[in-house]
């Protein structure tokens, strides 16, 4: 891992196309903007960890249960109706 020290209205460049500017650094945390391309995803990693390890539940959960049974749970309904 590289570490630098910034400061704030200081910048990093990633590759050709990508800018990281500290903006404000406050006793709450540091405030970052990401300039970079649109077709870039950019995601806080509590909320990648987040998905993952619902993902990872719904996997289970399906392996656990019939997929008819989950499709009617999802729909609000306990029996199949014809």
């Amino acid at each position: 891992m590289l570490v630098l020290t910034r400061r704030a209205n200081e910048s990093i460049v990633i590759g050709d196309d990508i800018t990281v500017t500290i903006l404000a650094v406050t006793p709450s945390g540091v405030r970052v903007g990401i300039d970079a391309p649109r077709d870039k995803r950019i995601h806080r990693a509590e909320i990648v960890l987040a998905v993952t390890d619902a993902n990872q539940e719904a996997v289970q959960t399906s392996s656990d249960e019939s997929a008819e049974a989950l499709l009617l749970s999802a729909l609000g309904r306990t029996t199949p109706t014809n």
